[in-house]
């Protein structure tokens, strides 16, 4: 795990040098074990690289790397797990080896089979830039799912590319122009979803992409070409089912992330695991376990407020494994205390109130580790979020109602606050049957009101995902937002059913954007490198090929995932209500961080600023102090983008 950047520039070379200079100071956390450079004068082209080394520790693991042939520099963020096989097969070719590093492998695969044949051999997290002197071209390639995340802009006709946005500001000629309709798109989702920044002409190259520059000029500006795509993947699987029963599938998947996790745990410094306690962390701590002859390092951060700790889940899974467990409790304070940092690592808005945990768990991990793998990609892959569960099934009970009634009931439950539903229902209970006594019914009923409001199971889906329905009545002087993969149906893959469609846009949107965002930025910012099993792709394309029966199943996700769990696990062990790794955000906002949130919401400053509707916010905002309705998040939302404005933002 590292961090690149680099530049292509008309001139001068001095401007070039020194932006290389900056840009690797500001990226020094993704790597701080070396700072490496390599610049062309006569095409006044430079790379540069933060190593976090964890394969081949020694300098011959340095980058940027140049290929044997000398054609090919290259620099490298993430890992190629399958690289030993690549290098055999390499050797029988001819080529030879000076390091133990998967770079090397990358460069001599790139020689002999070229750029895009080589990049559908590497399995593995990676974004890279490669410089190729024979055609002058400059290649920019991000992993299939978006791991590993890569920027690129221009400033005039510079180009500019880096792991994160601090280090295009590194160059002198940064302005920093905030894009109205990039903001609208995070008050809806939390996050921005790629190609879009918060900045004008600052861009995410898309996961599973390959951008090919002749030029550092933006006009014409290119195009990201795919290489490799889930809608691809999901259409391979529908046309080759998998043809075993389910017995066979569970077989194929315990090998299959066996071996999977066997590759991933390949590392030259310590290794560990996150570890909640739930169906995803659990499985890679066990058959990570299975396959080590000493106790694996698993670490879980703890809440003292009970409906947010999985901290007693997780150490009795530990106790069972046998693993060399650590946790941590930490306080409401302590955790608020991340809250200010939250800008500077994540550069532009981001508001997905995890962010607080992970960032905690990934400080504990790296006090004895500089590895952990993660459970992240389970729910998006094998159907465990819980509106996979219920949104189709409520869909069809309330979808032939005609809409002025679904609407009018919808109000009639918006009415009263989820906390008051949840006391009514508490005061009801004894009287309920026992499938109705649920944990929180009012944030249930309040989803339930969604689904009546909407017109349609896509409207219904786009609202279940949306903080704020309308962002355009708050972001001052947009009237549209940009188009996005929920928004357009050709981007879509063919889906006979309304839950696989729901489970692809999430894999597209909200795992890249929001899930692998957050855990890079936040183990990044630690120098901690994560890994990420079920998100290799020979995983997934296997998973595509499996009916929806054998992952959501008797109205619970992840069947075939917990089938194999169970054989490492008791099923006793693990099986709770869903938690989610979250803070409460809500209470805080009227407890301990009212005050602080209360400034950045003031009336005269929004309108001092020109960016939100301040008579919308003040709205929200009271009703959210008044107890009439739980705002935490589309207010979270606004309070972040304040917080980043204050800090980072310009106009």
């Amino acid at each position: 795990m590292c961090g690149i950047y680099g530049i292509w520039a008309e001139a001068p070379e001095i401007t070039s040098r020194n932006f290389l200079v900056k840009a690797g100071i500001a990226l020094l956390h993704r790597g701080p074990d070396h700072q490496g450079k390599w610049f062309d004068p006569v095409s006044n082209v430079g790379l540069g690289h933060c190593r976090l080394a964890i394969l081949d520790l020694s300098p011959q693991g340095h980058q940027p790397m140049q290929s044997a042939d000398g054609r090919y520099v290259l620099t490298f963020n993430g890992e190629i797990y399958n690289f030993a096989e690549l290098k055999a097969d390499l050797a029988c070719l001819g080529h030879s080896f000076r390091s133990t590093s998967d770079t090397e492998v990358m460069l001599a695969a790139l020689s002999e089979w070229g750029l895009e044949a080589a990049i559908r051999k590497f399995v593995g997290m990676f974004a890279f830039a490669l410089w190729d002197r024979a055609d002058k071209s400059l290649y920019l390639c991000r992993d299939r799912f978006g791991e590993k995340p890569l920027y690129y802009g221009w400033l005039g006709q510079t180009l500019v590319f880096g792991s994160e946005i601090k280090a295009l500001q590194a160059h002198p000629q940064w302005q920093g122009q905030i894009d109205r309709q990039s903001l609208t798109l995070f008050l809806r989702h939390s996050y921005i979803p790629a190609p879009y920044s918060i900045y004008q002409d600052v861009y995410k190259l898309p996961p599973g992409t390959l951008l090919r520059l002749q030029t550092p000029s933006p006009s014409p500006r290119p195009t990201p070409q795919p290489y490799w795509s889930m809608a691809t993947a999901t259409t391979a699987g529908q046309q080759s089912p998998f043809e075993g029963n389910a017995n066979e599938a569970v077989e194929h998947l315990d090998q299959l992330l066996r071996t999977t996790i066997r590759q991933q745990m390949v590392a030259d410094v310590p290794l560990g695991a996150f570890l909640s306690g739930g169906i995803d962390s659990s499985t890679v701590t066990a058959l990570m376990q299975a396959q080590s002859s000493r106790p694996i390092k698993t670490f879980t951060v703890g809440f003292h407020e009970a409906d947010y700790n999985e901290a007693e889940v997780a150490k009795m899974v530990a106790r069972h494994l046998g693993t060399d467990h650590t946790e941590l409790y930490v306080t409401a304070k302590e955790a608020q205390a991340v809250i200010p940092q939250l800008p500077a690592l994540y550069d532009e808005p981001f508001a997905d109130p995890s962010q607080i945990p992970t960032f905690l768990i990934a400080q504990l991990a790296r006090q004895q580790v500089t590895v952990s793998l993660s459970g992240d990609g389970g729910d998006e892959i094998f159907g465990g979020y819980n509106r996979y569960l219920w949104a189709g099934r409520i869909w069809q009970q309330v979808g032939g109602i005609p809409p002025r009634v679904r609407q009018a009931i919808a109000q009639l439950i918006t009415r009263r606050s989820p906390q008051s539903w949840n006391h009514t229902w508490k005061q009801l209970s004894p009287l309920l049957p026992k499938s109705l006594n649920q944990r929180l019914p009012g944030e249930k009923l309040h989803k339930l009101a969604i689904a009546l409001a909407s017109d349609s199971q896509e409207d219904m889906y786009r609202r279940l995902v949306s903080q704020w329905q309308s962002p355009t009545d708050l972001v001052l002087g947009v009237k549209q937002e940009p188009s996005t993969p929920l928004t357009e149906p050709s981007q879509w893959p063919e889906q006979q059913d309304f839950i696989p469609w729901m489970m692809y846009l999430d894999t597209i949107t909200y795992l890249p954007d929001d899930i692998l965002a957050k855990v890079d930025r936040a183990a990044m910012g630690v120098s901690l490198e994560t890994r990420i099993p079920f998100l290799d792709h020979q995983v997934v394309e296997f998973v595509s090929t499996l009916p929806l029966s054998f992952k959501i199943r008797q109205g619970q996700g992840k069947w075939l995932l917990r089938q194999v769990l169970y054989r490492y696990v008791s099923p006793a062990l693990i099986e709770r209500p869903k938690m989610g790794f979250s803070v409460p955000i809500g209470n805080w906002l009227r407890g301990p961080l009212r005050d602080w949130a209360a400034a950045l919401l003031d009336a005269d400053r929004l309108q001092r600023e020109g960016f939100l509707n301040a008579d919308l916010v003040q709205q929200q905002w009271q009703r959210h102090l008044s107890g009439q309705e739980n705002l935490q998040y589309p207010l979270w939302n606004v309070i972040i983008f304040q917080a980043w404005l204050e800090n980072y933002g310009t106009t």
